[in-house]
């Protein structure tokens, strides 16, 4: 989610009214019980160290469309133990995850050599976001691919036939469950404000860029059309679900105005944990 907080708990010490942050409010890792889980609704309350503040060059949407997909793609790199220099094969380079992968592979983390699959009309696409190589899954094989990489990073659940384009002892990770790959390895994500914080250089620099489904953003009227669409698994990017009546947000509300934040900008409220 991403919005601008109205409100604040007696224990908060990062932000203050006004600020616009973002985030992934469910911390799946918490101890106790999930305290929130879902983000449909203009006005929700979350824990300050799950939220950081949001990059100025992106809009609401955009970065609404981060946290969990780019902690997911970082967590799977940390999983394998990916260093610079080696050779990387993503499956599903178009998807909410995938598209930041290739760009998290060819930006941040060094990759020598960044392949990616997708469909046909995507390819060019996802060439664009910094894949040396694209194959078309609807054209080629894995068994038709003679080039083995040091990590196979598949994003849809297909590790049961893309373990093929693994080198004998790189790791395969799989961010679907259940595992169809006894070699695969699972990686799910470490929510935190921290982590997204040190996104900001790269995310304010360009190097790393938030993809919205051009279906998108949908109303909060549009919801049913939006899952359903998703449904679909065609997908280019994360679809975004977004209160704002305006597809083109100002990135920051004038300074005079924060501390008169009209109710179509009234999306969150943050208390301590």
């Amino acid at each position: 989610m991403a919005g601008i907080v109205l409100e604040i708990g007696s224990s908060v010490t990062k932000f203050d009214i006004g600020d616009e942050i973002y985030g992934n409010i469910q911390d799946f890792n918490a101890e106790e019980n999930l305290k929130q889980l879902g983000t449909l609704a203009e006005l929700i309350v979350v824990e300050e160290s799950l939220i950081a503040r949001k990059p100025k060059n992106l809009s609401f949407e955009e970065a609404a469309s981060l946290p969990l997909a780019v902690q997911t793609a970082i967590e799977g790199f940390k999983t394998a133990g990916f260093k610079e220099g080696q050779s990387i094969f993503v499956v599903g380079g178009a998807g909410g995850v995938g598209t930041l992968v290739v760009q998290l592979a060819k930006h941040l983390y060094g990759a020598s050599y960044v392949v990616a699959t997708t469909s046909t009309p995507k390819v060019e696409f996802v060439k664009k976001l910094g894949a040396d190589k694209v194959v078309d899954y609807t054209k080629t094989r894995y068994e038709d691919i003679n080039e083995k990489y040091d990590f196979v990073y598949d994003t849809i659940g297909d590790s049961k036939n893309s373990f093929l384009v693994a080198k004998d002892d790189a790791p395969i990770v799989d961010i679907t469950w259940p595992l169809t790959n006894p070699r695969a390895v699972y990686s799910s994500l470490t929510v935190s404000g921290e982590n997204l914080e040190k996104l900001r250089p790269y995310l304010e620099g360009g190097k790393l860029k938030a993809v919205i489904d051009p279906t998108g953003p949908y109303n909060f009227g549009d919801v049913i059309e939006a899952f359903r669409y998703l449904e679909t698994g065609r997908a280019r990017g994360k679809v975004v679900i977004s209160p704002f009546p305006s597809q083109h947000l100002p990135s920051s509300i004038p300074s005079e105005s924060k501390n008169n934040v009209t109710s179509e900008m009234d999306l969150k409220k943050i208390y301590a944990s």
